[in-house]
């Protein structure tokens, strides 16, 4: 049976994303705006990263897909700041009304997320436009007040850890546009987290106790990278024959090195975490992380100057010509 349109706006909002809605301060959506109270010595932290289709996603995307990985790159970045999930607004806009059925994935997969993530929808708005999808996503978190991990505090010296594996979104986009085959369970795992990433809040303690800087890489290791050693005031110089790559990539180079540096170093959508911390922290983050379930594997550190260098085993500079994913 074809699944008819939704009636309105106020159907969407009431009927799908109402339920969504936990906490008192979203005021069961019958108010224009909502509230939090942070917990005594808590400090908010705010981010905001929109997605839209045919950049961010497949348009024929799985509704329950769409809405996980939405909140999912933004709860990764509060992850990287090693905030708490609280809260979120959303704001969609719609080409068409949507039918029934998708409306009811989308609000399944917003509930995995929630669920997963530990954070409630509080407020937002729908509307009509025209072009494709378009979902964005304010996520609100707690931290420590004076405890925000920031990303431009790195130092000279400082080693670099990155969470995970790089590479599997890379190969992953790849696999959902159809120029690969899926057959391979790598690849199949590569494709999964491509459609929902997976946001490191296991890190949260290694986080706090031990790092000096943070920042989840969704535009790829180097050009993120390269945003914290511009924004700290050093050079990065990363290893790598050190840099953790997912299996996926390597059996989609296939051999060939230099296509497995541009898998696993110059595309987006990974979502794992780089943290710089003291050369005597290495080793007890990476045991905190994996306490809290996150393999993390150091791959360079931070020095005098500027820029980012991927250095070979002999110290030949192989850094990709490209260096990641820019929206413009």
């Amino acid at each position: 049976m074809v699944s008819g349109k939704i009636s309105g706006e106020a159907a969407f909002i009431g009927g799908y994303l109402a339920p969504l809605a936990t906490l008192p301060g979203a005021l069961g959506f019958e108010d224009d705006c909502a509230f939090l109270e942070p917990a005594p010595g808590q400090a908010l932290v705010f981010k905001t990263d929109p997605i839209r289709a045919g950049v961010h996603f497949f348009a024929e995307d799985g509704a329950a897909d769409i809405a996980f990985k939405a909140l999912a790159v933004n709860v990764s970045d509060l992850a990287a700041k090693a905030a708490r999930p609280v809260a979120y607004l959303m704001s969609v806009s719609f080409p068409e009304a949507p039918a029934e059925a998708w409306a009811t994935d989308f609000a399944r997969g917003l509930g995995e997320a929630q669920e997963a993530f530990g954070l409630s929808l509080i407020g937002g708005d729908t509307d009509r436009a025209d072009g494709p999808l378009s979902i964005s996503i304010t996520v609100v978190g707690e931290v420590p007040a004076g405890r925000m991990i920031q990303r431009g505090t790195a130092m000279p010296g400082d080693r670099l850890v990155v969470s995970g594996t790089l590479g599997a979104a890379a190969v992953g986009l790849q696999v959902r546009a159809g120029s690969a085959a899926s057959d391979d369970q790598a690849l199949q795992d590569a494709g999964a987290r491509y459609l929902r990433p997976r946001p490191r809040l296991g890190l949260r303690a290694a986080l706090r106790r031990y790092a000096r800087a943070a920042m989840d890489l969704s535009d790829g290791l180097i050009k993120d990278a390269g945003r914290m050693a511009a924004a700290s005031g050093c050079a990065v110089a990363l290893d790598w024959p050190s840099v953790p790559v997912d299996p996926a990539a390597e059996l989609m180079a296939a051999g060939d090195d230099q296509a497995l540096r541009k898998l696993a170093t110059a595309h987006g959508d990974d979502y794992e975490i780089l943290a710089a911390v003291p050369p005597d922290a290495v080793a007890p983050f990476i045991a905190l992380a994996a306490a809290g379930g996150v393999t993390c594997t150091e791959i360079g550190h931070c020095r005098a100057g500027s820029g980012v260098t991927l250095l070979s085993a002999d110290g030949a500079d192989v850094t990709p010509s490209a260096a990641g994913y820019d929206h413009f």
